[in-house]
């Protein structure tokens, strides 16, 4: 897995290109949206304003090119056309496909490391297809627009948590990114206010192997962050006991009462990797 751009990549309209250099810095990486962040009107403006920032030469960008992502619109439409023709005369080369939702769909992306956004019920479906290919780097999944695919009406209940059919996507995602070995990355909190549901669901994407969240944002950042930096005592137990597995050799040992094996010693390993972002 080669992408860790993470913990928390927040989401910048294209259009508003005075928010560029704001969001890069306040968050981990940015991700530029061509896609549903800008009316059909202004996507035209939108790439204007990509392509306006580079400068005269061309090869200077406001934003680091490694730490940028490019929503593009989906796949067989007119824009998605207009959207790769304006990233060829720029050194942005992470993008994100929008509802993408089959393998086809990512060989007209050769020359990319494509997120697939999987947020359509085929999309959904055809998950393990798409992060099979090899110029998938990560898939991401949305739940808006998966219940608006399947003609519903909101993802979560009353109480804020996520519909079955919602968490089915969502494990189906990342499962499939795991399968693969592609990074997974959890959808956007679109409560904004509501910092410690946010946080709540953040904990449990660390916990269930999401290695980045997308935030809507600023204020959202900081909670994302914050979930995903494991806790000084975890990272220190965790140097301990794998310190313990390479003094013990090759195969199951007792550590402090308890029974280790390859998959604890795994979740100690992902732990100091967390750390050392």
């Amino acid at each position: 897995m080669t992408f860790l751009m993470g913990p928390a990549l927040l989401f910048c309209p294209a259009d508003r290109p005075e928010r560029y250099q704001k969001a890069a810095e306040r968050s981990d990486a940015v991700i530029v949206d061509l896609e549903d962040a800008v009316a059909p009107a202004d996507k035209q403006r939108a790439r204007g304003a990509i392509l306006a920032q580079l400068g005269a030469t061309g090869d200077v960008p406001e934003l680091d090119p490694s730490r940028t992502i490019i929503r593009i619109n989906p796949a067989g439409t007119e824009e998605f056309e207009k959207d790769l023709h304006c990233l060829k005369h720029t050194p942005y080369r992470h993008v994100m496909l929008a509802k993408a939702e089959n393998a086809g769909q990512l060989k007209a992306l050769e020359d990319y490391s494509v997120i697939a956004l999987c947020e359509t019920a085929l999309g959904i479906v055809n998950a393990a297809a798409i992060a099979a290919e090899p110029n998938v780097v990560g898939l991401m999944w949305g739940a808006e627009d998966l219940l608006a695919s399947l003609g519903g009406t909101s993802s979560r209940n009353d109480d804020g948590g996520y519909r079955a059919v919602a968490l089915h996507a969502r494990s189906t995602v990342l499962l499939a990114a795991g399968a693969f070995g592609k990074e997974a990355i959890d959808a956007v909190y679109v409560n904004i206010p509501d910092l410690d549901g946010l946080a709540a669901e953040s904990r449990d994407a660390v916990a269930s192997g999401f290695g980045s969240k997308a935030c809507i944002h600023p204020s959202q950042v900081s909670v994302v962050r914050e979930a995903y930096a494991p806790a000084e005592s975890d990272v220190a137990a965790a140097r301990e006991l794998l310190a313990a597995a390479a003094a013990a050799g090759s195969g199951v040992f007792q550590f402090n009462g308890k029974m280790i094996d390859g998959p604890i010693l795994k979740h100690a390993e992902s732990t100091l990797r967390r750390a050392g972002r």
